[in-house]
């Protein structure tokens, strides 16, 4: 580890920070694919299996039970082995439990694949907010995030096509077999090239200088023994207590058009189903834009005025604002019109995942895999509350109108949340 960062005048820093990022950014978008494949594969997964939709909303949702369970000792994990470790054997596992599902017999056998996918993917999200926390000064660090994080949209908004076709092709048993081994090379290639920026010998002192100089810890963050009363004291800190709310606010968005999006496009708007995979794919266009958009305007706006308040926040309430605007489907009807209502709420979630650099900002030095996990944990249990919440909506009135209400009030509230809750977006001093 070097004891000097130091910029000489004739070094000129390396971009191993970058190399990192591509990394970061496949591990997300296989992340992504492995919990989404099975939205590919059910129409032929409920009739082979014999499982019916009730039962398949069930499975669907098993995921998230364990993968928000799970958020809080992946984040310990993730504290004490350090993100190379912790990834490795994530994307490893996770990936494993994948490939798993293609030998899937029945109900049984898939709901415990799924409960494991959860599981195993739980670090993933904590450990990438580490790894910006490590290898980005703040100054980059938005746009850093929002490159990785169209990962989690790009896999569904451009290798649709693809995954359809090789599940008409080969079988959806196919699915995920092949993207399991992809995923479980990555891990191997993970681990063989990933190091932290201390120890990395590619990086040079002028990087690290670089990184240093704009608040990065690139000297290894010392981890913390766990003990549970450090979670009431994360979440007693506005900063992140206010986070955490506005992530559950735009993760609940994000979850309708994970789930239900295409049965109301198929119910409410009355769309063949030919209609409903094209126009399907539009929002998730959208999204990816906003989150890349996000990214570079958060930044941009911290070189421009100094202030982390107005460069983290102000997306992230726009964001919202945009999102809520999702209830004005209920009262157009042109199908056009409401894909771009759609696509303009996506669009606006999209720029909402700036909270994960915002939660990377404010972390205490050395509790940042919890505080990951924490932050996770709150704002996956959207990926519970919704879609039940949604269900119950539309089986009782027969019709999405008061579902995309309640997404809209939800948007609201997380915009509330940034504006009066989070206060100053300054690093948590939290004493070990």
């Amino acid at each position: 580890m070097r004891a000097n960062f130091a910029m000489s005048a004739a070094e000129r820093p390396t971009k191993v920070r970058f190399v990192v990022l591509a990394l970061v950014t496949i591990g997300t978008m296989i992340n992504y694919l492995d919990r989404t494949l099975l939205s590919v594969a059910a129409p032929s997964v409920t009739k082979e299996l014999g499982i019916d939709a009730a039962v398949m909303g069930l499975i669907f949702s098993a995921f998230s039970w364990t993968y928000a369970a799970a958020q809080i000792p992946g984040g310990i994990f993730l504290d004490k082995f350090g993100a190379r470790l912790t990834y490795a054997l994530s994307v490893g596992f996770w990936s494993f439990f994948t490939f798993l599902q293609g030998f899937a017999g029945g109900l049984t056998s898939l709901l415990l694949f799924r409960l494991g996918l959860g599981v195993a993917e739980a670090p993933c999200y904590p450990a990438n907010s580490r790894i910006m926390n490590m290898w980005f000064p703040q100054q980059e660090r938005a746009r850093a995030t929002g490159v990785y994080s169209v990962g989690q949209y790009f896999g569904l908004a451009f290798l649709s096509p693809a995954l359809f076709w090789i599940a008409a092709t080969f079988g959806w048993r196919a699915l995920f077999l092949l993207v399991g081994v992809i995923g479980m090379v990555f891990g191997g290639v993970w681990y063989l090239a990933y190091r932290d920026p201390g120890a990395s010998k590619s990086v040079n002192s002028a990087e690290l200088a670089h990184i240093e100089a704009g608040g990065g810890f690139a000297n290894k963050l010392s981890s913390q023994s766990f003990d549970w009363r450090n979670i009431g004291r994360l979440l007693g800190h506005r900063q992140i207590l206010g986070a955490s709310i506005g992530q559950f606010a735009s993760n609940s968005t994000l979850v309708f058009f994970l789930t239900w999006f295409p049965t109301y496009l198929a119910t409410e708007r009355h769309m063949a189903w030919l209609k409903v995979g094209f126009f399907a794919v539009l929002p998730f266009i959208a999204a990816s834009v906003g989150v890349a958009l996000g990214g570079v305007i958060s930044d941009t706006l911290l070189k421009k005025t100094g202030s982390a308040n107005i460069a983290r926040k102000l997306p992230v309430v726009g964001g919202l604002l945009l999102a809520s605007t999702i209830v004005a489907a209920n009262f157009v009807d042109t199908n056009l019109i409401v894909i771009a209502i759609m696509s303009v709420a996506f669009f606006g979630q999209g720029m909402c995942n700036l909270g994960w650099t915002l939660i990377t900002d404010v972390a205490p030095r050395n509790f940042t895999g919890l505080t990951a996990g924490v932050f996770n944990l709150c704002a996956n249990l959207a990926g519970i509350v919704t879609p039940l919440v949604i269900g119950l909506i539309v089986a009782k009135t027969g019709s999405f109108v008061w579902a995309l209400a309640f997404i809209a009030t939800l948007a609201l509230l997380g915009a509330l949340s940034y504006v009066f809750v989070i206060g100053d977006v300054k690093r948590v001093e939290m004493a070990d």
